[in-house]
């Protein structure tokens, strides 16, 4: 229970940082006249729906981890470094592999996308969309993409929180319009605000790109890479189901309810592993839910 207080702290202060760094831009860019790249009911329920996430997220986390990591362990290859360096580098990159996979897995299959469609539903970009998270990420299953094959590997369950957390607390800081390019052999490596800010775009030149949590690398390797300047002009939001709702607990909910309306509606469970915007394709004129509009 004394690691998992830790692992805790270490959220709670990374939390009190991201609230340093969201206010700190938003008064830069009224500064600079900038007055709509922030919207106070928005980033309230950003932050709510992150503030959400992080309390599932962490009871999950104190279950999974204190219950069942070690059982998991012992399954599997029960790798131990001999060297606590290769250690470190191993965990770090197939950490970050492993949320490139998720990542994909997310924007591919409808089922994963209602535990992601929250995060990308901001018509805004700034620091506050980062903490824009669906606290369903966790009971929906889709943590055990990340989290299982590093405990088949054989990786100590504290050192695997942490990579976790340090990898999505490098995310944070890529959520942003003011920091431009980076330089040629940083934006050649790693995941940066320019590359996640195509990855955000509802534009066809956008839209299933640059899934990359800290690594832009496995992007270059597998063939979803974009760069900004080839990415034409960027949109927030999404091309289907764009929600109109502020409210945080419909925020994580609405796409769970239309797809499971769309299941009922059309009798049809390929729903459930098809692409999210397939059944738009599937059944032309469709409409999800009342008052929702079926594309952005």
């Amino acid at each position: 229970m004394e690691d998992i207080l830790h692992a805790l702290s270490f959220v709670l202060i990374a939390g009190a940082a991201f609230m340093v760094v969201i206010l700190a831009e938003a008064a830069y860019l009224r500064r600079q006249g900038k007055t709509d790249a922030y919207n106070l009911r928005e980033s309230i329920a950003n932050i709510s729906t992150g503030f959400i996430y992080k309390m599932v997220d962490g009871v999950v986390v104190a279950v999974f981890i204190t219950q069942f990591y070690d059982e998991v362990v012992k399954l599997g290859l029960q790798y131990k470094p001999a060297n606590k360096w290769v250690g470190i580098a191993l965990l770090f990159f197939i950490t970050d592999f492993l949320f490139f996979v998720a990542h994909f897995v997310m924007h591919k299959v409808r089922y994963a996308w209602c535990s992601h469609i929250t995060h990308h539903s901001s018509v805004r970009y700034n620091f506050s969309t980062a903490l824009r998270q669906n606290f369903l990420f966790d009971l929906s299953g889709l943590v055990f993409v990340w989290v299982l094959p590093l405990a088949l590997i054989g990786f100590d369950k504290m050192s695997v929180v942490m990579a976790i957390e340090l990898n999505l607390f490098y995310q944070f800081f890529i959520h942003t319009e003011t920091i431009k390019r980076l330089p040629a052999w940083y934006e050649a490596i790693f995941n940066t605000p320019s590359h996640h800010r195509v990855h955000h775009g509802r534009n066809p030149a956008q839209i299933d790109t640059n899934f990359g949590g800290v690594l832009i690398i496995w992007d270059r390797l597998f063939g979803t890479f974009v760069d900004e300047k080839d990415a034409g002009k960027i949109v927030y939001g999404i091309s289907h189901r764009q929600p109109t709702t502020l409210n945080p607990l419909r925020l994580n909910l609405d796409e769970w309810v239309a797809m499971w309306g769309d299941v009922w509606r059309h009798k049809d469970l390929r729903i459930l592993w098809k692409h999210p915007d397939w059944v738009e394709e599937q059944y032309p004129g469709a409409r999800t839910l009342p008052g929702r509009s079926a594309a952005a």
